[in-house]
């Protein structure tokens, strides 16, 4: 028995109380409670920001955005998977969006992201002008009909407007 005393006081000293045996301190209203004041801090709140992890770590699945944007910018249409190209669509809206810009900050950042530096130049050098009247949705997904051979995994084509 006096081990379970001993437990129980352990546990609650474990918990916040100060001992088991002793009465719990009174609580202020509410009202009485003087807050701190906010630092002059922007807190991020994360809502409703998920991404699709694509079966992948972090590392690995940001280098093949990467790579099916580099493509996609390339060929101008890839087939991969169903997932993989609605995934990668809001990357190649952005390095439209970024070649239509075209600062020098907007280069540099399609630079850091896209693999092939001559094509970074060849996009911001076309990218005005073949779409200067549209303001987004610069792809397209294209669901196939047929799935991939050898894991039955649902395809799509990806291709520029």
């Amino acid at each position: 028995m006096a081990r379970f005393h001993f437990v129980l006081a352990l546990l609650a000293l474990c918990l916040g109380a100060a001992s088991a045996f002793m009465a719990a301190p009174a609580r202020l209203p509410a009202a009485a409670v003087e807050r701190a004041p906010r630092a002059n801090t922007i807190t991020m709140i994360r809502h409703g920001k998920r991404m699709k992890k694509l079966g992948r770590p972090a590392d690995q699945r940001k280098a093949m955005l990467r790579s099916l944007t580099t493509e996609v910018i390339r060929h101008g249409r890839v087939r991969t998977t169903e997932a993989r190209a609605k995934a990668v669509r809001k990357y190649v809206d952005k390095m439209i969006g970024l070649g239509k810009d075209g600062s020098l900050h907007a280069r540099r950042q399609a630079m850091a992201f896209m693999y092939d530096k001559e094509l970074v130049h060849a996009l911001f050098e076309q990218a005005a002008e073949r779409y200067e009247d549209r303001n987004g949705g610069y792809c397209r997904v294209l669901k196939d009909i047929k799935p991939r051979r050898g894991d039955a995994a649902r395809t799509a084509v990806i291709e520029l407007v």
